[in-house]
């Protein structure tokens, strides 16, 4: 039977409870364990499918088509855990859950309350992310300790320790310990309060893990134990890292947090934490000193986690070439207006995914400049169409060559509607969502970089490639380099005599790993950095 560890925060939202949550299941893992991961979300949404990136970050899609929240994109990077639709449920989804079975009788004339009803919901929810050969099941609580609309996921974990042998549920908190410049010390008040929540509601942490800035002394140590009835051993600096997130399982390892976790659950100690590879990851990146930049020309480029996952991506990919990758967020309406100027010495261009016309045409024109200068350019959903429509206009000659997303009235629709979602009028959970097989094209760049001839890729779209123009791009000089077997769908444009121009309908980054990089950011990242060691100089085309 599997052990549970559940994650909560207090004193401020974005702690890094995903980022913590990830790095602890990577670490059991390499104790031999094997874990699941699972977040539970305090919004009314019934997931963040119809979310806007300002209010959310990305939406992560795993393999079944769940849209899901951006800390299980944590997950899968660090970790092998497999995340399916029970890795997130919301106060949105549960409510929904019990107002269904309400409406269907199934409470046989009980009046439904938030006590029984919706904790029970959510320890059935809990129950369900737990894989079937699951050692233990690490569960994130969103949201802050305190606040109202995280509470029936407070008591419903209470409920479910009580439920269970004291060996078998453990309690980690993550709190913040802000510094003070004015006067240069650190303050235990928040995290004495924010544990005091906690204990008025009847969960008493285990292991206290600390943000902070600065140092934090054994005195303070002493008294954050003492104040908050924890271990002084306990007490875990989760200091702010340096130079990379991956750090953050190492420090947590000097930190005693695995061997902790291990005698609070019983779990086997006959195995040591092995962060050899990781290790050495870690301190290959702070050797590198090749560096290569790249632009990212997008909608929401003021909000880093609006693109987390391909930031991610550039950072893997940049591992596996051995150097460093520097990027530049560029607005799209800002190019619109002001050109290259924005671009300017970079080595490659990435046009990100999205929705809404807004900033498309600045897309397109980034694009072009690519195209036309032989600079790489890697383009992801959205940014492949706009890979597509640009080539349509300016080397097919097809004037005003457009989606039908954005101008219905085209003559030529080279992005279009897919058929099945033509008549949908709800906007949420609908699109083409999940996991699908793409078959590539023996000889294309896409096919040398899988090193594979079928692929599966995610996806998150309602529009397409329009099929009824494949012959004329195919004899303009386009490769479509690679196809949805079941549906004959164009996944994979690429322009051969470039050095590397690729677009992609699907989503690679939700794909990458620290020590798996994507091989399409990969081979992206290696034409930015010989383009880098070029000068800056049209580079000569490569495969891998």
């Amino acid at each position: 039977m599997a052990k549970h560890i559940f994650i909560t925060g207090g004193v401020v939202s974005s702690l890094g409870k995903g980022l913590t949550s990830a790095a602890i299941g990577m670490i059991l893992e390499q104790r031999g364990l094997k874990v699941s991961m699972q977040k539970l979300d305090p919004y009314i949404n019934v997931d963040p499918g119809t979310m806007s990136p300002y209010q959310h970050g990305e939406v992560y899609v795993l393999d079944d088509g769940a849209e899901t929240d951006l800390d299980l994109g944590h997950y899968e990077r660090f970790t092998h855990a497999v995340l399916r639709r029970t890795s997130n449920y919301t106060t949105g989804r549960i409510y929904s859950d019990v107002i269904a079975r309400e409406r269907k009788g199934d409470y046989l004339g009980s009046t439904v309350q938030v006590i029984p009803h919706i904790t029970d919901a959510i320890k059935d929810a809990i129950r369900a992310g737990v894989t079937a050969d699951a050692d233990v099941c690490i569960t994130e609580v969103g949201g802050t300790v305190g606040d109202i609309e995280s509470l029936p996921f407070i008591e419903a974990i209470r409920q479910f320790a009580l439920e269970k042998q004291h060996s078998e549920v453990m309690f980690v908190h993550l709190t913040l310990l802000p510094f003070l410049r004015a006067s240069g010390e650190l303050k235990t008040k928040p995290t004495q309060q924010s544990v005091g929540k906690l204990r008025e509601i009847g969960i008493q942490p285990d292991v206290l893990v600390c943000r902070t800035e600065q140092p934090m002394n054994e005195d303070m140590a002493k008294k954050i134990s003492l104040f908050c009835n924890v271990r002084q051993g306990c007490v875990i600096e989760e200091r702010d890292v340096e130079f990379s997130i991956y750090e953050v399982p190492l420090m947590l390892v000097r930190a005693g947090l695995d061997r902790i976790i291990v005698e609070r659950l019983g779990l086997p100690k006959d195995r040591e934490t092995d962060l050899t590879e990781w290790s050495r990851m870690v301190e290959g990146m702070r050797r590198t000193t090749d560096t290569c930049e790249i632009a990212v020309v997008g909608k929401y480029i003021e909000l880093h986690d609006a693109y987390k996952s391909i930031y991610e991506s550039l950072t893997h990919a940049g591992i596996a070439n051995r150097c460093r990758v520097k990027i530049r967020k560029v607005r799209a309406e800002d190019y619109y207006t002001k050109g290259a100027a924005l671009i300017e010495g970079v080595d490659g261009v990435l046009v990100p995914g999205g929705f809404g016309e807004r900033g498309v045409e600045g897309k397109i024109r980034a694009i072009q400049h690519a195209r036309e200068t032989g600079l790489p350019f890697f383009g992801i959903c959205l940014g492949m169409q706009c890979a597509t429509i640009e080539f349509a206009r300016n080397v097919m000659g097809l004037d005003g060559a457009h989606t039908s997303e954005f101008a219905l009235d085209t003559l030529h629709p080279v992005i279009h509607l897919m058929p099945d979602q033509e008549h949908l009028k709800e906007k949420g959970g609908n699109m083409r969502l999940g996991s699908f097989p793409c078959r590539l094209v023996a000889g294309t760049r896409a096919a040398s970089l899988y090193g594979a001839e079928l692929v599966h890729e995610r996806h998150r779209h309602r529009y397409e490639f329009n099929n009824d123009y494949r012959a004329r791009f195919v004899q303009a000089g386009m490769v479509l380099s690679g196809v949805n077997p079941e549906r004959d769908l164009v996944e994979i444009i690429e322009l051969p005599d470039h050095p590397f121009f690729v677009g992609v309908q699907f989503h690679p980054e939700f794909k990458s790993r620290a020590l798996a990089p994507h091989p399409i950011f990969q081979g992206f990242v290696g034409a930015a950095l010989a383009h880098a060691k070029n000068g800056g100089r049209r580079t000569a085309r490569t495969l891998a």
